[in-house]
């Protein structure tokens, strides 16, 4: 397929939006303003460009009539709520002023000012008319006496009469009087609704109109009929022209007395003179007739309003569908046109060869033409039925309209006026045309589909013949016509070469035909439901199709199979055209969305969400820079593709970010922190400003350097700054400048300034979590912190509380080696620690040289000789005896000391024995020392005694333990490592 730069967006550059429901529109003094009731809200109208300039609203609260003062101050709305706003509309937006109760048992249907914009009359629905005023906003009249609802309400121009004039259902009209007030005259002469009440300048004559095809005239100062004069029609409205003023073209002469304008049923603004009781001018509707407008029973009322401003020389017209039409007050010539509601778009096209048009089929027998520079419209009348699709020819001053009437039409477009005329008209079709569409090359034919199942192929006249068609249409000639599907025809497309027509039905099947002769050609099946749409691939021969099946599907023309499938719809797709000359597609759905897709890759590149209901009409320029989309909601939308805008945008904002960047990078180094954390907050880059604080906090004095930074910040920029640290107290890595930073800020802002901030609330909802999780994290570690202190207090102490005891024992190494050559001679070395452990030589002092020398403080120990020979026979029997440690009470050297010895390999243990001279003891004195063993064994099972300390580590002396095999073993090994 052919390749194109790929569109990736669109935006939204203008909307024709609905401003008029239906009810009551009124021009402000100036005529500059036109306000239309829209809902539930009041719509004001810029005249001039036809724009909404304001919108007057009350939410959730439904407007059942407004009105606008003459001084064009105030602005009243009543509701159905039963209140009535005063409102200031000047305003942007508009303001409440004043809201009070209508003091109506039901809605009120009239409301009106008097001529000095001090008094109000709201007429209900009650039968009741009240009396306000509104400068000092206080009921002043309840007036009664109508039946059924009030239709009117006026009061008498000259104020000092204070007169009331009003009507109802009754189609009576009641005259109050202000000062009583009490119900002074009843003036009855009409037989329907009374629709208008209009006073002369001098106040004595009224004239009213009404639903019973008459005009009466009255003298209010005797409250007598003057003239009943029959319009033939029902009038709706009616206005009176200026008196002492002469308007030619109305054939109405101030000579001839009083003259008005009636508007009613017939859709056509009358001239009447009152004096000679008969019309003197009729405007000429631009219409294809009255007969055909009459035969259609729902139309009975085509104007429902007339406004006449005589500032601007302008009277408007309101029609049925809701279309505002002025005209010049002099001939009644059309000076502009407002479509108020569009009610359902279902198809549009671009007109004129630069597209400065577009044509609207709207659900309705008019088709409508916007200028798009000033969104003027023109309406087409010639349908008389909804007009149901469009089709356009090449250069766009020809186009077609296919319409429920059974009918085709052509229409030529002169782009020099703006004008459209219908110059041809073809009929054929036993039921509504669903579809049409004109040759793309030249307008030589246009071919129609229909309910009826048949695809017709009609000639197009010449062009000469076209340029001199004035008033009456062509009539167009079918050349073929076939049978095409099984059930209803609702799309139909023509090939870019003119020899090809696809049609898409309701039996899910799409067939190609030959443009000429309609030859079918193939037929395309694959879809689930019914076709909505199909179009020919501007490049490629290929065609697309939409489905009810939420799908749409490429075919290729030459073996008619299907290449592509795109899904992403959750519901009909209603419409799809080719863009980027082929290489994507565009379409619509019933839930109001549009996509975009990409061809190549089937993807969707962006989705559109802006109408509320299902796109009937999507359409692209020439060009295809525009597209507008028309859906049931009544919104006409245009979309401007800027995918170079953005793409351009982008490029700009990288390159000056990049520079940006540099610039940041060298006041950073420069060390010029104030301005790089403005420009770091500009270009929204929190951690370029926490690198700023850091290396700020860094430096020996950088608290204080940082204070004097953050106090020459903005407060926009202290805002900023506020955010960021948010985001940074939430790492634990980073809370600490967060801190720091918070801390300057709350210390050098009051309260009041930093409640002001933007984000202050949001700022303090994200610091508060983290901060108390850090204050924890934070009273853990010192609590460990602590700990560790203590523990390491205590060893000192205690290594220091050993260090004053005096040195009196043998190096480690030296007993280590003594004990090692005991060991290996066979004779029993003591020691003090029978666990293994490294004895404590601080206290004493071993030396085994076959002699065993223990030194005390102040003590000193008798030195015990111990034979090898002896301890084999004297513990021989022992070998097996378990492990224990004797605590043997040593006293000075005048004493002996008893130890335990053995050999290593199979004693395990060692006692002290008595001297080589006392070998001969007695058995008492190994009596006296088993027994010492046994109570020192006691000693250490119980603990110390109550009140006593226990003895401390290096205190040797006062214990002889007992020393294993294994002990010597581990011994050796450390001293061999050594």
């Amino acid at each position: 397929m052919a390749v194109q730069v790929r569109k990736k967006n669109f935006a939204v550059q203008a909307k024709i939006e609905p401003f008029y429901t239906g009810g009551r529109v009124q021009l402000s003094a100036d005529g500059r303003h036109l306000f239309c009731t829209c809902g539930s809200k009041v719509q004001v109208l810029e005249v001039q460009t036809g724009k909404v300039q304001t919108s007057v609203q009350q939410d959730d609260d439904d407007l059942s009539c407004f009105v606008v003062s003459p001084d064009d101050k105030h602005l009243v709305t009543a509701h159905r709520s039963l209140l009535l706003r005063q409102w200031d509309w000047t305003d942007t937006p508009p303001k409440c002023v004043r809201t009070w109760k209508a003091i109506h048992i039901s809605p009120v249907s009239y409301l009106t000012f008097d001529t000095t914009s001090t008094l109000l009359a709201t007429g209900g629905t009650d039968s009741t008319i009240k009396v306000w005023h509104v400068i000092q906003q206080y009921c002043t009249h309840n007036l009664k006496g109508c039946q059924g609802v009030v239709s009117v309400v006026a009061f008498h121009p000259d104020m000092t009469k204070a007169q009331v004039y009003g009507a109802a259902s009754d189609y009576k009209i009641h005259v109050w009087d202000l000062n009583t007030s009490k119900c002074i005259a009843l003036l009855d002469k009409h037989y329907s609704t009374v629709t208008s009440l209009q006073f002369t300048q001098d106040g004595n004559t009224l004239l009213s109109s009404g639903r019973d095809n008459i005009v009466s005239m009255w003298d209010v100062t005797k409250f007598q009929v003057l003239k009943t004069i029959p319009v033939f029609e029902s009038v709706e409205s009616l206005v009176l022209l200026p008196e002492h003023q002469s308007f030619p073209h109305l054939c109405a002469q101030k000579e001839d007395g009083l003259h008005f304008v009636t508007a009613g049923s017939k859709g056509v603004l009358k001239v009447w003179n009152a004096q000679k009781s008969r019309c003197v001018f009729s405007h000429k509707r631009p219409s294809v007739g009255t007969s055909e407008n009459q035969s259609k029973p729902d139309q009975s009322y085509l104007l429902t309003q007339t406004l006449l401003n005589t500032q601007t020389d302008t009277i408007a017209t309101v029609t049925y569908d809701h279309n505002i039409l002025f005209y010049r007050l002099q001939d009644f010539s059309l000076t502009k046109q407002f479509v108020g509601y569009n009610d359902e778009v279902l198809d549009i096209k671009f007109l004129g060869e630069d597209d400065s048009h577009i044509a609207v089929a709207t659900n309705s027998e008019q088709v409508r033409v916007f200028n798009l520079a000033t969104m003027d419209c023109q309406i087409l009348y010639g349908h008389t039925d909804i007009v149901l699709s469009l089709s356009v020819f090449k250069k766009g001053q020809l186009f077609a309209s296919s319409s429920k009437d059974n009918t085709v039409r052509l229409w030529r477009f002169d782009a020099t006026s703006g004008k459209v005329h219908c110059v041809a008209m073809g009929t054929g079709h036993t039921h509504a045309v669903s579809a049409v569409t004109c040759a793309r090359l030249k307008p030589v034919f246009v071919a129609s589909v229909s309910v009826d199942t048949t695809l017709k192929l009609w000639a197009v006249p010449s062009q000469a013949e076209l340029l001199a068609v004035e008033d009456t249409p062509i009539q167009l000639q079918a050349t073929a016509t076939e049978r095409a599907h099984e059930k209803d025809i609702n799309s139909i497309a023509m090939s870019p070469n003119d020899k090809l027509l696809a049609t898409g039905s309701q039996d899910r099947t799409i067939k190609l035909w030959r443009a000429p002769d309609l030859h079918v050609l193939g037929t395309l099946r694959g879809h689930k439901r019914g076709i909505w749409c199909v179009d020919f691939s501007p490049m490629d021969q290929v065609v697309a199709s939409s489905s009810a099946d939420g799908t749409m599907k490429i075919w290729s023309l030459t073996d008619f199979t299907c290449l592509k499938t795109f899904e992403g719809h959750d519901c009909s797709v209603m419409k799809v055209i080719f863009l980027s000359r082929g290489a994507q597609l565009l379409s619509s759905g019933s839930d109001g969305l549009i996509k975009l897709w990409t061809i190549k890759n089937n993807e969707c590149d962006q989705t559109f969400d802006q109408h509320e209901d299902k796109i009937w009409a999507l359409v692209a320029n020439s060009a295809e820079t525009h597209v507008v989309s028309g859906a049931a909601d009544s919104n006409i939308i245009m979309w401007k593709d800027v995918t170079e805008e953005e793409e351009q945008e982008e490029k700009t904002k990288t390159e000056d970010l990049i520079l940006k960047e540099q610039e940041l990078s060298n006041l950073i180094h420069e060390g010029r922190f104030l301005k790089a954390i403005g420009l770091a907050i500009t270009l929204e880059q929190p951690y370029r400003v926490l690198t700023i604080v850091t290396d700020i906090l860094k430096k020996p004095e950088g608290k204080s350097q940082l204070e004097k930074t953050l106090k020459k910040l903005r407060e926009d920029q202290i805002d900023a700054v506020l955010k960021f640290v948010v985001q940074w107290n939430t790492n634990s890595r980073n809370c600490h400048q967060a801190q720091a930073v918070l801390s300057i800020i709350l210390k050098n802002f009051p309260p009041d300034q930093l409640a002001q901030f933007p984000s202050i609330k949001t700022a303090i909802e994200g610091l508060v979590p983290y901060t108390e999780r850090h204050f924890q994290r934070l009273n853990r570690l010192l609590q460990q912190a602590m700990f560790v202190e203590y523990t390491w207090q205590q060893m000192r102490t205690a290594t220091e509380q050993g260090s004053t005891e005096p040195e009196a024992s043998v190096s480690l190494d030296n007993t280590e080696d003594a004990n090692m050559e005991d060991s290996s001679n066979g004779d029993v070395s003591l020691t003090s620690d029978p666990t293994g452990q490294e004895p404590d030589t601080s206290s004493e002092q071993i030396r085994t040289d076959k002699t065993i020398i223990r030194t005390e403080p102040k003590k000193q120990v008798e030195e015990v000789t111990i034979s090898d020979s002896s301890s084999e026979k004297s513990f021989s029997d022992s070998s097996d005896a378990p492990v224990m440690i004797v605590d043997v009470q040593l006293k000075p050297a005048t004493e002996n000391v008893t130890t335990q010895s053995g050999s290593p390999k199979d004693i395990g243990q060692s006692v002290g024995k008595k001297n080589s001279s006392q070998e001969d003891s007695s058995d008492e004195d190994w009596d006296a020392v088993l027994a010492a063993m046994r109570k020192s064994d006691a000693n250490k099972t119980k603990g110390p005694a109550k009140g006593k300390t226990p003895a401390k580590q290096g205190q040797k002396n006062k214990m002889c333990p007992v020393k294993t095999s294994e002990y010597s073993n581990n011994k050796r090994r450390k001293s061999s490592s050594r």
